[in-house]
C-alpha cells in the first residue's frame, strides 16, 4: 500500500471528495424525484437540466465543502507547539473556555443545548491541545487519528444532512433546504428529540455509522496514513493559491448562477439546486431587505392605494365604529397545528378523522375559502395576532423588536380583557416568549403546567388535552374574578412524531401517522368544547378555531392555493348564527371580523378587514420565506426576490383544488394592489426594529 505523505493528502482528499459529492448529489435528486410529494411531468430536456445543472452545482459546492478540511490541513503542523506560540495558544484557549463555561456569552442567547455543546467542544479542544503541547510523543499518532476522524465526520455529515435530512425536509416542505432548516438547527434539543421519538434509532445509528465508515474507506482506499509527514511551506502555498481561485469561481457560480434557475415549476427550480448551499445562503439572508430584493412602485402611490384598500384616513388609521354597545364576550382562539382543510370531510376527505370538526361546521360561522399566510406556525401566529401581510424573509414573530406592535392583544387589553397565550411546549421556541411577552400577553407554556397533572408529553411538549385543561383552569380563574378573558391556545399534537395519549382514538394500522394525529387533534377539540359547555362562562364565550398552516405547501408552483387552504370557523351558540361564507379571505381577516361581530369600536391599524362587510375586498395573502403572494379576482400575483413579478390565472377545478396557469401579460390592478400592500407593510416592519 502506498504511503500517504501529508503534503499529498489535500490533493487526494479533494479529487475523491469531488467524485463522491457529485455521486451523492445525483443519488439525492433521484430520491427526491420518486418521493410522493414530487409532481413529475418533466420533458427529456428538463430532466437534462435537472441533472446537468445539478452536477455543476454539486461540483461547485464540493469546493465550499472542503473549507473545513483545508483549515484542518493548515493546522496540521508542529510549529504551533513551539515556544512561545504553543503557550500563547494554550493561554488563549484556556481563557476562552473559562469565559464560555462560567459566564454568559452569545451561545446562551440560543438556549436549548447549544451552550452545553459549546462548553463540551471547547473543553475537548483545550484538553487535546494541552496533551499534544506537553506530551510531544503523541503527535504523530494524533495526526493519523485526526485524518481518519475528519474524513469520518465528513461521512457523517453527508449521511445525516444530505442522504437522510434532505429527503425528510423535502417530504415536509417540497423544497431544498431553506431558512426553515436554519431555524430548526437552533433548537437542537427539540429536533434531536423529534428524531429520537419519530424514527427507529438503532437501525438509524447503525446505518449512519456504516455509511460513514464506507465513506472513510473510499476516501483513503489504496493509501496508508501511518507516519504521515507534515505539509511543507511550498506545497501549502500552491494548494492555498489554487484553493482560493476555486473558491472564488464556486462562490460566483452558486451566488449569482442560482438566479437563473427560476422556472414556473417549483420542482424544476428546486431539484437542480444544492441543498447545502441553500442552507448557507439562508443562514446569511434569512431576513430579506424588501427595497433591495422586491419590485417597488412609487411610494406615494403605494401609500395612497394601501389607505384606500384598508379604509384608512390620511393618518393611516381606520376608525372602526359600531352604533351598538360592545359585546364583551370572552374569546378563546385555538390555532391548530398543521390542520389542512383537506383533512376534513367538509373539504373532500372521507370524514373519518375529523367527525367533531365536521359537526362543528354545521353549528358555526365558517369561512370556506380562507387561506393561510404561510407554511409555518410563526406565520399563522403573526397573521392572527398582528393582522398584517406576511413579511419577506423571517416572520415578525421571530424578529427582535424594540416596540410593541398594534395587535389583537392590544385591542382587547384596551377593552379590559385579560390576554393569555397558552402553549404546551417551550415558548422559547420560535421566539414566542419574547414576541407575546412584548405584546403584553401572559404566557403559559409547559413550564407553568402542574407537572403531576400532565397527561402526556413528547419532545415538542404536552398533549392538546393538557393545553385545553390548562386553558380551562385559567378561564375559570378569570370568570371567578368577573374578568373578561382572551385565551389564545396553540396546539402541538398534530406534529411529528405524531404521538398522543393512548386509548383516545381507534386507528387502523400505524398510530404514529399524520392522519392518526389529526384524528386525535379532532378528538381533543371535541372534548374541550364538550367540557367547556358545562362551564358557567360557556354562553358568554366565542370560540375561534383556525389552522396555523397546512400540513404541506408543496406543489407545481411556489404558492399552490390548495397548499394554503385552511379551515376557519367562529362558534358561539345563541350569538353567532351558523353560515357558510364563500368569500375569498385571509387569516389576517379573522380577528377584525370577530371584533365587528362583537360590535367593538376602535382605531385600527390592521390590514385585515371585516369579511362580512359589504365593502370587503375579496383577497388573500400567502407566502414562502421569499415569494409573496396576493390572490384576488381569480389571479395570483407573486412578488419574488431579484425584483420579479409573476401572475397566474387561477381555475377552480372543484373538490377544493386549483390550476395555476402563467399569464403572459400583467393584470395591472392586482399587481399594483399586491405591490402597494406588501411595500407599505414591509416599510412598517423595518421601522418596528
Amino acid at each position: 500500500m502506498k504511503k500517504l505523505c501529508f503534503k499529498d493528502w489535500m490533493s487526494i482528499f479533494a479529487s475523491r471528495f469531488y467524485v463522491i459529492s457529485v455521486l451523492i448529489g445525483f443519488i439525492i435528486r433521484v430520491i427526491l424525484l420518486f418521493l410522493p410529494i414530487t409532481v413529475v411531468d418533466f420533458t427529456v430536456g428538463q430532466y437534462f437540466r435537472i441533472f446537468f445543472l445539478g452536477f455543476l452545482n454539486d461540483l461547485m459546492f464540493a469546493t465550499i465543502g472542503m473549507i473545513p478540511a483545508f483549515l484542518f490541513y493548515t493546522t496540521m503542523t508542529d510549529k504551533k507547539y513551539q515556544k512561545p506560540w504553543g503557550y500563547i495558544i494554550e493561554g488563549i484557549l484556556a481563557i476562552l473556555t473559562i469565559y464560555v463555561v462560567f459566564f454568559n456569552d452569545i451561545t446562551d442567547e440560543y438556549g436549548g443545548v447549544v451552550p452545553e455543546i459549546a462548553n463540551v467542544l471547547l473543553l475537548v479542544v483545550l484538553a487535546c491541545f494541552s496533551l499534544k503541547l506537553f506530551v510531544p510523543a503523541v503527535r504523530d499518532k494524533w495526526h493519523v487519528g485526526a485524518i481518519y476522524l475528519v474524513i469520518f465526520l465528513y461521512g457523517c455529515f453527508n449521511v445525516l444532512f444530505i442522504l437522510i435530512g434532505e429527503p425528510v425536509f423535502w417530504y415536509e416542505f417540497g423544497v431544498r433546504y431553506n431558512f426553515i432548516a436554519v431555524d430548526y438547527m437552533i433548537y437542537t434539543n427539540e429536533i434531536v428529540g423529534n428524531i429520537i421519538e419519530s424514527y427507529p434509532m438503532v437501525p438509524l445509528v447503525l446505518g449512519v455509522l456504516s455509511l460513514s465508515a464506507l465513506f472513510c474507506w473510499l476516501m483513503t482506499r489504496g493509501y496508508s496514513v501511518k507516519n504521515a509527514c507534515i505539509a511543507s511551506g511550498k506545497h501549502y502555498i500552491i494548494h492555498l493559491a489554487l484553493f482560493i481561485v476555486l473558491l472564488c469561481i464556486s462562490f460566483k457560480w452558486l451566488h449569482w448562477g442560482y438566479n437563473n434557475l427560476n422556472t414556473n415549476n417549483v420542482f424544476l427550480t428546486e431539484l437542480p439546486k444544492n441543498g447545502c448551499w441553500n442552507f448557507l445562503e439562508a443562514f446569511v439572508n434569512n431576513e430579506l431587505d424588501y427595497a433591495q430584493f422586491y419590485p417597488l412602485m412609487d411610494s406615494e402611490e403605494a401609500e395612497k392605494l394601501k389607505k384606500e384598500l384598508c379604509h384608512e384616513d390620511s393618518t393611516g388609521v381606520c376608525h372602526v365604529q359600531s352604533d351598538l354597545a360592545p359585546v364583551r364576550k370572552n374569546i378563546v382562539l385555538i390555532t391548530v397545528e398543521s390542520l389542512s382543510a383537506n383533512f376534513m370531510g367538509t373539504y373532500g376527505d372521507d370524514g373519518s378523522i375529523t367527525p367533531n370538526l365536521d359537526k362543528l361546521v354545521t353549528k358555526s360561522l365558517v369561512f370556506d375559502h380562507l387561506f393561510a399566510t404561510g407554511n409555518r406556525t410563526v406565520r399563522g401566529l403573526e397573521a392572527v395576532t398582528l393582522s398584517l401581510p406576511p413579511s419577506s424573509g423571517e416572520s415578525l414573530v421571530k424578529r427582535t423588536i424594540e416596540k410593541e406592535f398594534f395587535s389583537t392583544g392590544q385591542v382587547l387589553q384596551s377593552l379590559g380583557y385579560h390576554t393569555m397565550y397558552i402553549y404546551g411546549g417551550d415558548s422559547y421556541f420560535d421566539n414566542m416568549r419574547e414576541f407575546f411577552g412584548k405584546n403584553k400577553y401572559d404566557i403559559h407554556d409547559k413550564f407553568k403546567y402542574e407537572k403531576d397533572s400532565i397527561l402526556f408529553d413528547n419532545i415538542w411538549g404536552t398533549s392538546d388535552e393538557d393545553s385545553y385543561r390548562e386553558a380551562m383552569t385559567l378561564c375559570d380563574m378569570d370568570y371567578a374574578k368577573s374578568q373578561p378573558f382572551f385565551a389564545h391556545i396553540m396546539t402541538i399534537s398534530n406534529h411529528r412524531p405524531f404521538t398522543y395519549p393512548e386509548g383516545r382514538i381507534v386507528v387502523d394500522g400505524n398510530p404514529m401517522t399524520r392522519r392518526a394525529a389529526v384524528k386525535y387533534t379532532d378528538y381533543a377539540i371535541g372534548k374541550f368544547l364538550a367540557d367547556a359547555e358545562k362551564k358557567p362562562w360557556f354562553k358568554e364565550t366565542v370560540f375561534v378555531i383556525v389552522a396555523d398552516h397546512c400540513a404541506s405547501s408543496a406543489g407545481k408552483t411556489s404558492l399552490p392555493l390548495e397548499g394554503y387552504h385552511i379551515p376557519a370557523m367562529i362558534y358561539a351558540p345563541g350569538f353567532v348564527e351558523p353560515e357558510r361564507v364563500s368569500k375569498v379571505c385571509s387569516q389576517i381577516d379573522l380577528m377584525p371580523t370577530l371584533f365587528s361581530l362583537l360590535k367593538f369600536s376602535y382605531d385600527s391599524k390592521f390590514y385585515g378587514q371585516n369579511i362580512l362587510s359589504d365593502s370587503y375586498r375579496e383577497r388573500a395573502f400567502m407566502a414562502t420565506y421569499q415569494d409573496l403572494g396576493y390572490y384576488a379576482d381569480g389571479i395570483l400575483t407573486i412578488l419574488s426576490p431579484v425584483k420579479q413579478i409573476k401572475q397566474y390565472k387561477v381555475t377552480n377545478l372543484g373538490n377544493w383544488t386549483y390550476q395555476e396557469d402563467l399569464m403572459s401579460e400583467y393584470s395591472q390592478k392586482q399587481m399594483k394592489e399586491a405591490q402597494a400592500l406588501y411595500q407599505v407593510a414591509n416599510l412598517e416592519y423595518s421601522q418596528s426594529k
